[in-house]
Formats: structure tokens, C-alpha cells, sequence
């Protein structure tokens, strides 16, 4: 099964009120990549501790299926990933691995995430 990853431009964008949020989840929910998964590491980089400003990340999260463990393996892949693609963050990196083997990463920031999954196991990135 594909899984769908979010880093913390792809949870901000599905955060953003209006239409345009419930036709995206929509759209995901009909391509069988529902819920979607964020590694914890993302809730670092997404939420600021402001309950106004975060309420928005906090429904969406509700929808997903948060991975609360960073385990050896997929830290050491995330390290080998960002070694190999020359740029990207270790959160970057997680997330990519996360998405390994055959996901796709919902971003803001293609430029390095898609370094990354340029050395990753079919990883395919979106922008959001």
C-alpha cells in the first residue's frame, strides 16, 4: 500500500481554511492514500505551542496517523539519504524515508525534499 507522508508544508497547506483544504483531502481520500502519515518530528517544525495558531495544525492532525517512533533503521536511512542528496534536513530526511518504499511526500519545499528522494526507494514528491 502507498503511504502519503506530510512534512510541515504539506500539514500547514491541508491546515489552511477554505475550500481548496476540503477538495485536496477529498481528492487524497478518493486516491487510497488515506490517512496520511507525519512522523513526529514534523509536529516540531508545525506547531508553535499557541493554541489560536495551532488549532488549525490540531484538526488536521486528527485526521492522520501520527508515527511517534523514530526508530534506529529509519534514522540511519534519513542519515544516508541526506549524505547521499548533499542538502536537506534531518526532518526532511525522516520524512522521506518515511515515505520509502513507493510514497509520496506532500511539500512546500520540493527543491530539497526532492534531492532526497532522488536516492530514496521510489519516493515521489508533491507540492502542496
Amino acid at each position: 500500500m502507498t503511504s502519503l507522508v506530510l512534512d510541515s508544508g504539506g500539514l500547514s497547506r491541508l491546515a489552511e481554511s477554505g475550500r481548496n483544504r476540503a477538495q485536496l483531502a477529498a481528492t487524497l481520500a478518493l486516491a487510497a492514500t488515506w490517512p496520511p502519515v507525519v512522523p513526529t518530528v514534523v509536529l516540531a517544525e508545525s506547531l508553535s505551542g499557541r493554541p489560536r495558531t495551532d488549532a488549525a495544525v490540531n484538526r488536521v492532525l486528527k485526521w492522520c496517523a501520527v508515527v511517534e517512533e523514530v526508530s534506529e533503521p529509519l534514522a540511519r536511512r534519513a542519515g544516508v539519504l541526506r549524505a547521499l542528496a548533499g542538502r536537506g534536513s534531518a526532518v526532511d530526511a525522516l520524512v522521506v524515508a518515511t515515505a520509502e518504499p513507493g510514497g509520496t511526500v506532500l511539500t512546500g519545499d520540493i527543491d530539497d525534499l526532492s534531492a532526497l528522494a532522488n536516492h530514496a526507494d521510489n519516493v515521489t514528491i508533491t507540492r502542496v
